[in-house]
């Protein structure tokens, strides 16, 4: 069996780092496409611009931070929400955001879970671990 990808939308350079580093202690083989906005999210989800040759599939899970330049995550989720092709995705909101609006907006548009990025190092690489291991090993998803 294949493991799928995870695509990771993050346009903070530490984060992202911090996010792969978290994902590669939990020792997952799944290969973690990183974009910087949410036009690259969605680009590489609808198969266009430098990813129209990318290998088929979509991924295990869609990492998805709120605040992000060209178009924000809450943007990207409604995007995905309502795209026949890509609805069923699991999207997991990780913000730094404690907004209860970005909470409750989100959660109304279909997220699958929010977690805010924790301040504390090892709680973040704790929680990325977490959000890796279930959505990209234990999670069962429709495959359309």
């Amino acid at each position: 069996m294949e493991l799928k990808t995870i695509l990771l939308a993050e346009d903070n350079p530490k984060d992202v780092e911090l996010t792969l580093e978290a994902l590669n202690d939990f020792n997952l083989a799944n290969k973690v496409e990183v974009v910087h906005d949410g036009v690259q999210a969605l680009e590489y989800l609808r198969y266009e611009g430098k990813y129209k040759k990318r290998k088929p599939g979509f991924p295990a899970v869609v990492l998805l931070d709120i605040k992000m330049p060209r178009l924000d995550g809450i943007e990207v989720l409604k995007a995905i929400r309502n795209d026949p092709e890509l609805k069923t995705l699991p999207v997991v909101m990780l913000t730094s955001s404690r907004e209860e609006q970005d909470l409750i907006q989100t959660y109304s548009l279909g997220v699958n879970a929010y977690v805010v990025k924790p301040v504390d190092f090892k709680e973040f690489i704790e929680a990325v671990k977490l959000l890796g291991g279930f959505w990209a090993l234990i999670n069962e998803r429709p495959l359309k």
